[in-house]
């Protein structure tokens, strides 16, 4: 998880650092084809150059970000998981537990969806 690391080591909070950690390792356990990458200062995973998922931290909130469309795809379970969301991110409360069969089917999506994508963004 090296390319994570600088990242990981800039949150402060030790429980909020573990909590993303686990979340980017169990995205990179299972999906292991996909690219981790730093970009804009947060750990995204890539398919073929193109954008899938990516994550930041704030005081309150690991906030998942799948783009509108995993959002949209997903709008059902992101509402039965109680996440408050934005236009753009979910944000899962750092004493909330993490749903990992709505990230995994986020990134199924995205990964399906972008399969000929070219473009970084959608």
């Amino acid at each position: 998880m090296t390319v994570f690391a600088d990242f990981l080591a800039g949150i402060d909070d030790l429980q909020h650092r573990e909590r993303t950690k686990e979340v980017l390792d169990w995205i990179s356990d299972s999906y292991p084809q996909l690219e981790k990458v730093i970009k804009w200062n947060q750990p995204m995973f890539t398919d073929h150059g193109t954008y899938i998922i990516g994550f930041s931290t704030a005081k309150k909130h690991l906030a998942v970000a799948p783009e509108r469309a995993g959002m949209a795809y997903c709008a059902e379970e992101i509402k039965a998981a109680g996440y408050d969301t934005t236009k753009d991110i979910i944000r899962i409360p750092w004493t909330e537990p993490v749903d990992y069969s709505l990230l995994a089917k986020m990134v199924e999506f995205n990964i399906i969806d972008k399969k000929e994508y070219t473009s970084f963004w959608r």
